[in-house]
């Protein structure tokens, strides 16, 4: 079994593959530093880890990167069984990606949707293929624009965030449509409000938000319990396109069942990245 994760070197990434080391004999570790990589490696308890964990470096934010860690994997296996497109930010500020996109929309979505799609090829090998897909519940917040989805004239960090999340829904049902006759199934899922650094660097009335609510957290190793019990359950075959919350397959915004979004964002998404293929 071969896993493939992204954003796995702190908070719920690293405690979802302390989880999962067990059940996979290969897992793809994508991460920005290298280091954390290494250290995350040497902090998990595996006889077999240095066989085990392969570090690939990837930058979402760089679609360059994305497209060499995507040929990199493909270089190194012949198949892959799960893929869990964990790594994700938000931003009170507007900024843009090394590809000057829109940085909240390119780390959330976008990098995942070049990574999963060049990727494609080698889930289709595994007889029990799942792609999931971190999303939270903020994606009810979400206020999309069919003629603005990477919010090009807007800079409100919590709704392009909230966005994002609604993407990350989107593509889940997207990928349903297109890839469940090829055995593919996909999982959108809300990890909780998880105490990690995750919005430490935000400023103003955000940050007092957020650390207002702090004491109310999770901890990151509960908050990975869902995307854990989707890599590994036999009992969610029939489940594939939903979103789940606390294991359990749960309702999502009006918003997020739009087919002619999900479509559009597609559309949006296949022609930003297509100089990477």
């Amino acid at each position: 079994m071969v896993l493939a994760i992204t954003g796995p070197t702190s908070g719920i990434g690293k405690e979802t593959v302390k989880g999962l080391s067990a059940k996979f004999d290969k897992i793809f570790l994508l991460v920005r530093n290298e280091k954390k990589g290494a250290a995350l490696v040497q902090s998990i308890s595996s006889l077999d880890k240095n066989d085990k964990f392969k570090i690939v470096y990837c930058d979402l934010a760089d679609l360059s990167s994305v497209r060499a860690a995507a040929e990199n994997i493909l270089k190194q296996t012949d198949k892959i069984d799960v893929l869990i497109n964990n790594a994700g930010g938000i931003f009170t500020e507007k900024q843009l990606s090394k590809d000057k996109l829109d940085l909240t929309f390119s780390i959330n979505h976008l990098g995942h949707f070049l990574l999963t799609t060049k990727l494609l090829p080698l889930l289709e090998k595994s007889v029990d293929a799942r792609i999931i897909n971190v999303s939270s519940e903020a994606h009810k917040a979400a206020k999309p624009k069919l003629n603005d989805l990477q919010m090009e004239q807007d800079i409100n960090g919590f709704i392009a965030y909230a966005n994002a999340k609604l993407y990350n829904i989107w593509f889940t049902k997207s990928l349903q449509d297109r890839y469940h006759e090829r055995g593919i199934k996909s999982y959108a899922l809300h990890p909780g409000v998880v105490k990690s650094n995750f919005g430490g660097d935000a400023t103003g009335i955000f940050r007092w938000a957020w650390f207002l609510v702090r004491p109310f957290m999770i901890s990151a190793e509960k908050g990975a319990e869902t995307s854990i019990f989707l890599a590994k359950s036999p009992s969610i075959q029939q489940l594939s396109g939903n979103y789940f919350k606390k294991s359990k397959k749960c309702s999502v915004s009006s918003a997020a069942k739009s087919k002619k979004y999900r479509d559009k964002l597609w559309e949006v998404s296949e022609a930003l990245v297509e100089q990477y293929r």
